[in-house]
């Protein structure tokens, strides 16, 4: 099936990550290109989705909005050329994206660690 949007997704995709490097200064350009170089599953790609998604509004973007015809690659862009803060304030949203991602992965483990547990004892 063909889309009628074909730059639009549902969420901030990783493999726009590179193209928002000389959006700022030269802290922004350096998060962006170490970011960048990680496999899409790396936490710190995670953590910069998750930011964007956030600053983007991404959960708020629906089929027909104007956001959506205009692509995630334009709005996120625009997003980041826009946004009043400085870098430092980027790279700190970043950080705390990152201290999600982290307890997220933390719990993940757990529960999964419980269940093999369980699955292991004798019934």
């Amino acid at each position: 099936m063909i889309s009628m949007y074909p730059k639009a997704e549902i969420l901030f995709p990783p493999k726009q990550i590179p193209y928002l490097k000389d959006l700022r200064g030269a802290e922004w350009a350096e998060l962006v290109s170490q970011v960048s170089g990680l496999p899409e599953t790396h936490p710190d790609v995670l953590a910069f989705c998750l930011m964007m998604i956030e600053l983007d509004g991404c959960m708020n973007c629906y089929a027909g909005s104007y956001k959506f015809m205009r692509g995630c690659a334009a709005c996120a862009r625009q997003t980041i050329i826009q946004y009043k803060g400085s870098d430092q304030e980027l790279l700190q949203l970043f950080k705390q994206s990152q201290k999600q991602i982290a307890a997220q992965i933390k719990k993940r483990d757990k529960k999964a660690a419980a269940e093999l547990q369980s699955a292991a004892a004798p019934s």
